[in-house]
């Protein structure tokens, strides 16, 4: 016949690891949910992280394509001098746009004389006198890479 004090302690033994378990689990299930959640904000921040250094990238090389003051001598600002600009240098409306950091529109107007430009805009329309084709082309592809293009999205019909 078994020892009742050998059952006693095996029966003890088993239900103590049984709540082990229970309570085990419950932190197991906890430890992996964080893990997940941790492992997604390390994503998020990797993501953050990286469109923050393209837009310090941006923000860098518009500053340095413009001066933030104007020159010391008067400057008049001549619609028909802003589009020779434009075609001196090969560039669109939009790619002008881009350089001065302003809307597609802004320019239009400008050219059309319907407005004139502001005068941290007209220092940037100075800056850009200076430079050439090949140079113009430069700050226009280290602009372009880091703006992401629009996605199309089409409606479902539900």
């Amino acid at each position: 016949m078994p020892n009742i004090g050998a059952l006693l302690k095996d029966e003890i033994s088993r239900l103590c690891r049984r709540e082990i378990r229970k309570t085990v689990a419950s932190v197991k299930k906890a430890s992996a949910a964080y893990r997940r959640d941790i492992a997604a904000l390390k994503r998020q921040l990797a993501a953050l992280q990286k469109k923050s250094a393209s837009v310090e990238k941006r923000v860098n090389v518009a500053s340095d394509s413009r001066p933030r003051t104007l020159p010391d001598r008067p400057v008049r600002f001549v619609a028909k001098g802003l589009r020779s600009l434009r075609s001196r240098l090969g560039l669109s409306a939009a790619q002008m746009a881009l350089l001065l950091g302003v809307s597609e529109q802004s320019v239009y107007n400008w050219e059309t004389k319907k407005a004139t430009p502001r005068k941290e805009q007209l220092a940037a329309i100075i800056a850009l006198r200076g430079i050439g084709k090949r140079e113009a082309q430069e700050r226009l592809d280290a602009i372009k890479p880091s703006r992401s293009p629009r996605a199309k999205t089409k409606r479902s019909k539900t």
